[in-house]
């Protein structure tokens, strides 16, 4: 009887690293471009910023700002470790430090690392299926993963919320190697991005910061598109146009 309740209780619930392979390839893609508006709060300041953004792989992408007027133009590349960011009003490129990979994205509470480490999630941490959860109205798998021993990540461990129906990311809290939580990320506003069901929306919060948060809207995904090598490169940085 024990073992026939234990089979079914299997049955029912997937394992983690199923269900992080099914949320893992709604984002996987050849290419993504995806057009988006950020807003960043602080306690004394809001910014708005619209972007279209690049993206081959995990190892290169591109972002142009095309607002506010006074950013407009400004393109961001990261291709591999290398970070380089074009000024066109005084058209010039500048190569920035490969630590801001892992610090916060353009004033935003995001790292460009955290974004395109959230696709390998089944590389780098071991997981295991903790709670059921509800986020943004949705019944949800928690998992709990913690860095395998040979991951280079930033986190001492993630607990990631991925509903039962489309499996989507909609929440990960991060926390640092003293098991301390530094950022709180919950999505919302599912609907069709270029052929996929994903959220369209995005919050990161930061604890122990009160008014501070940073809001990604995205207004359109274009997957597997082709994009050449050559567009993500220093030299074609001030041809990148939106």
């Amino acid at each position: 009887m024990l073992g026939s309740i234990a089979i079914s209780m299997n049955t029912a619930t997937p394992s983690a690293l199923a269900i992080l392979k099914k949320a893992e390839q709604k984002l996987n893609a050849s290419s993504v471009i995806a057009e988006m508006d950020i807003t960043i709060k602080r306690p004394r300041w809001t910014k708005n910023m619209s972007l279209k953004t690049w993206a081959k792989g995990t190892d290169y992408a591109a972002a142009y700002i095309t607002g506010p007027e006074k950013d407009k133009g400004t393109v961001y590349l990261k291709a591999k470790n290398d970070v380089y960011n074009y000024l066109p009003k005084i058209k010039k490129t500048v190569k920035l430090p490969a630590a801001l990979l892992s610090q916060n994205w353009m004033g935003t509470d995001m790292s460009t690392d955290d974004l395109v480490k959230l696709t390998r999630l089944t590389q780098d941490y071991t997981a295991q299926v903790t709670a059921s959860k509800v986020v943004s109205g949705r019944d949800c798998y928690e998992i709990t993963l913690t860095p395998k021993p040979e991951a280079d990540v930033l986190w001492g461990k993630l607990v990631t919320c991925i509903d039962k129906k489309d499996y989507i990311q909609l929440k990960t809290v991060f926390y640092d190697e003293d098991l301390e939580v530094v950022n709180t990320m919950v999505a919302s506003g599912i609907k069709n991005l270029g052929g996929k069901m994903l959220a369209s929306k995005m919050v990161m919060t930061p604890a122990g910061k009160a008014g501070q948060s940073t809001t990604v809207v995205y207004r359109s995904m274009t997957f597997n598109k082709p994009l050449s090598a050559a567009f993500f490169t220093k030299a074609n940085m001030p041809n990148v146009k939106p």
